[in-house]
């Protein structure tokens, strides 16, 4: 069962006590900066998390003027769409209710998950976290949305795509980075420490994710197999202990290099975990090798 530790008592509580009964997620994101967009991150893997587990779901979002620009960005990112929640007060009977905000932020009674910042590269003499923007400047197309972006092209100089990299340099809704480069790279911490996107950071989330995608275009040619009961059993508590991602990141490093493994199995493991991550992991079946 989900057991998410309550940022304001610090203890773990079920995020479904009773059985089959409906949980309301509701997500506290007043910007439009990349820490709320982390915010709606957490609460995405809150939800996929729970209707894994069987539990119906109510997912809201209650937020400020920034909306239109802050859901723009989650549907670039992968996140599903919440509904919109002006008010909240008579429910729908549920059992649980799990406020997602971030740090510091100010949400009704109940039970809490808080969401460290996305700090932005700065000076080394001190920490810089991401400022917030004007209206209408959405958090992944800033070039101060918390992420390492090419400087600016002098005059007379094109914007042109690095075969490197693998993605348009100083262009697109992203800035050039792709939005599951950047879902994984926010994976890479969990939700309670702050995550810091380097160029590093997303570089390596970028390799990880291109060998991964490649590799279940591999492996799904080989006969399928079932996930392996230690494994599943594995992602599982990985997820279920307070959302712990980068565990189930490890569990997959693991199923990668596991040399008695069965391709159809690691196939079918990758396919089962990316129901919870959202990275479309089997997009390249069928590509040609």
């Amino acid at each position: 069962m989900l057991r998410i530790i309550d940022a304001r008592t610090g203890e773990p509580v079920d995020a479904a006590p009773a059985r089959r009964g409906l949980t309301r997620v509701e997500v506290h994101a007043p910007g439009s900066d990349l820490t709320n967009l982390r915010v709606l991150l957490v609460a995405d893997l809150l939800v996929r998390a729970l209707e894994l587990g069987g539990t119906p779901v109510w997912a809201l979002l209650t937020g400020g003027r920034r909306q239109a620009e802050l859901r723009a960005d989650a549907t670039a990112l992968g996140i599903r769409p919440f509904e919109d929640s002006p008010d909240v007060s008579a429910g729908l009977g549920e059992a649980q209710v799990v406020h997602v905000a971030a740090e510091g932020g100010a949400t009704p009674d109940g039970v809490r998950v808080a969401v460290a910042p996305v700090e932005t590269p700065g000076p080394p003499s001190g920490r810089s976290v991401e400022p917030e923007r004007s209206a209408g400047e959405s958090a992944m197309s800033s070039p101060s949305g918390g992420r390492s972006v090419e400087p600016e092209p002098s005059a007379g100089e094109s914007v042109t795509s690095d075969p490197s990299r693998g993605q348009s340099v100083g262009s697109g809704p992203l800035g050039g980075v792709d939005p599951a480069v950047l879902r994984l790279a926010l994976f890479t911490r969990h939700h309670d420490a702050p995550v810091r996107l380097e160029a590093d950071v997303l570089a390596e989330a970028e390799a990880t994710l291109a060998r991964w995608r490649g590799a279940v275009a591999r492996w799904a040619r080989r006969p399928s197999r079932p996930v392996p009961d230690d494994v599943r059993g594995r992602l599982r508590d990985a997820w279920d202990d307070d959302l712990d991602v980068p565990r189930v990141l490890d569990v997959l490093r693991g199923v990668e290099n596991a040399p008695d493994l069965p391709d159809g199995a690691r196939f079918e493991t990758y396919a089962y975990a990316d129901r919870l991550l959202g990275l479309e992991l089997t997009r390249d079946l069928g590509a040609p090798s």
